[in-house]
């Protein structure tokens, strides 16, 4: 796919579909119920953001106390900044991907499927399987023993 339609998609038609949104929100609720909505999810999106990335964090660090690289959790990391991004941003359609980012078990999938799909995580051989590469596997017989 031409990546210029994609950012079309993207900075065009997102906020298009949003506006939609909102409009037939406001008809059902009201306009001033319909922006104090928004403002609520928008500061608790804000809040729970801030939460769970502490709590990323502080895995991280135990991670890397333990001699572990926390790629999963950098990631995961990487994921709660879309989502504060998303649920800052004003409408519903963006409000419900910036939540269904902060449940950790949707979260910690995301990642998961993404590091698959891009080949980043490869099957780990047990280290019990793999030859020490300083042994040499071989046959030999002593020259001097065979002449006696």
């Amino acid at each position: 796919m031409n990546p210029g339609f994609i950012f079309l998609l993207l900075f065009v038609g997102a906020p298009v579909v949003e506006l939609y949104f909102m409009i037939q929100v406001g008809a059902e609720i009201g306009a001033f119920s319909t922006v104090m909505l928004v403002l609520f999810t928008a500061a608790l999106g804000g809040v729970l953001v801030r939460i769970q990335g502490f709590t990323t964090a502080m895995r991280v660090r135990e991670s890397m106390g333990r001699g572990e690289i926390p790629a999963v959790e950098m990631m995961e990391g990487m994921v709660l900044l879309l989502a504060g991004l998303a649920l800052l941003l004003p409408g519903f359609i963006t409000d419900a991907i910036g939540f269904i980012c902060l449940i950790p078990a949707a979260r910690r999938g995301m990642v998961l499927w993404f590091l698959k799909r891009s080949s980043m995580i490869r099957p780990v051989v047990p280290p019990q399987s793999r030859p020490d590469p300083r042994i040499i596997d071989a046959e030999y017989r002593r020259e001097d023993d065979s002449h006696k």
